[in-house]
């Protein structure tokens, strides 16, 4: 008689939306390696004051303002509880003896129309706010030439503030390996020609310790501009943030370390399944599609990723261009030549359904998730299906925050 050998099942649960799934999962088979996350803060809005009076490797923001500056804030409008961060910004600014009336907020494009503005209280409903203008040339300013002879046109008030603040996520993105802080300033308030220059460089290479080309030239910009000072906020899970840290450009090291503390995953190899959820009240087609491309990296050529969401989802125009073709290479090809604003999102979908089967729960109906190249789900629970008996696996909740990689 054959040996019998028996595998310990264990039982384990995934968070997506605002939900977790239970699931039995072969333990050998479960492969991932993390990090005990931190936990989110109990009040961001807190973080911020103090990462403002006590910054990295510089005095308080408020002891380097006069009355008579006038400040630009670059404000990342995917910050989770924006509008708290935000007053926490103005009040140190006020504290420098900065007023409302002498500062301006700047909305990089795409905007999400500014929801959040009603929610300011009424001492700063006369904040100037200002969406960058990347294609009028009125709207911006030259600033100066690079080493490698690239003329740097950037929004003409940014250029033109006594102080220039960034409030961004940390995040990684396919382009320029990390995003945020100097990556908010350039390409994110540059030109036409230079922001649609960026989003062709696109790849599923890893960010490591140095630089991307992309983001080298943003520093050299950074350092060309004078001295920004950014507010660097770490994402937590679902919709909190787990740390917030602020200083001048030499900070933005910091902010990697810590996103990477935080938010990166390793495996020992691929995975046949890969199970990767977005969670709390966000589920858009940009998270969807960073999930699907975390997953990508960690699961075995012709697996299967099952990608569960529960947010509202509505598509820009690479993923309307995606529904009218048959085939991803032929949706690639012609991505690749309009560089629409939502290339990036583009891409990582594709990157994901071109290489595995994707089996997607989200708020699409089933038959334009079919056009993206998707199998539809009508319920989570149809994930245990998915893990047959020897299928290695792995999990990755808030995957749209997450990097993962094979060790």
């Amino acid at each position: 008689m054959s040996p019998l050998f028996w595998m310990k099942v264990m039982r384990t649960s995934i968070a997506w939306g605002n939900s977790a799934l239970e699931l039995e999962i072969d333990e050998p088979s479960h492969i991932g390696r993390r990090a005990e996350p931190a936990p989110n803060l109990a009040d961001p809005a807190q973080a911020v004051r103090d990462a403002l009076e006590h910054p990295l490797d510089y005095p308080a923001l408020r002891q380097a303002l006069t009355p008579d500056d006038h400040v630009a804030i670059v404000v990342d409008e995917g910050v989770p509880g924006l509008v708290g961060l935000l007053i926490a910004v103005l009040e140190h600014l006020e504290k420098g003896g900065v007023h409302s009336d002498a500062i301006t907020v700047i909305c990089p494009a795409p905007t999400s129309g500014q929801p959040w503005i009603d929610d300011l209280p009424d001492a700063y409903q006369d904040l100037h706010v200002e969406v960058h203008q990347p294609a009028d040339r009125k709207k911006l300013a030259y600033l100066a030439t690079t080493k490698k002879e690239h003329r740097i046109y950037l929004n003409r008030t940014a250029v033109d503030a006594d102080q220039l603040i960034v409030l961004s996520r940390r995040r990684y993105d396919a382009a320029f390996g990390y995003g945020g802080a100097e990556m908010a300033v350039y390409p994110g308030l540059a030109d036409q020609t230079s922001i649609e220059e960026t989003r062709g460089h696109l790849t599923k290479k890893a960010p490591g310790a140095t630089p991307s080309a992309i983001q080298a030239q943003a520093r050299e910009v950074v350092w060309l501009l004078g001295a920004p000072f950014f507010v660097q906020v770490i994402e937590g899970t679902g919709d909190g943030i787990c740390d917030v840290l602020a200083g001048p450009l030499e900070s933005s090291d910091a902010g990697q370390r810590k996103l990477d503390e935080r938010w990166r995953v390793e495996v020992d190899v691929p995975a046949d399944v890969v199970v990767a959820s977005v969670t709390g009240n966000s589920g858009g087609i940009d998270a969807l599609a960073r999930a699907a491309f975390t997953a990508s990296r960690v699961v075995k050529s012709g697996g299967s990723i099952v990608l569960l969401s529960s947010g509202p989802v509505t598509l820009g125009p690479a993923f309307e261009m995606l529904r009218r073709h048959e085939s991803a290479d032929d949706a690639r090809r012609v991505l690749e030549e309009e560089k629409s604003i939502d290339l990036s999102a583009g891409y990582q979908w594709l990157a994901a359904v071109g290489a595995s089967r994707v089996y997607l729960l989200s708020g699409l109906e089933d038959d334009v998730a079919e056009e993206l190249f998707a199998v539809p789900m009508q319920h989570a629970e149809q994930t245990q299906r998915l893990l047959g008996s020897g299928a290695t696996c792995v999990l990755l909740p808030d995957a749209d925050k997450t990097l993962a990689i094979v060790r």
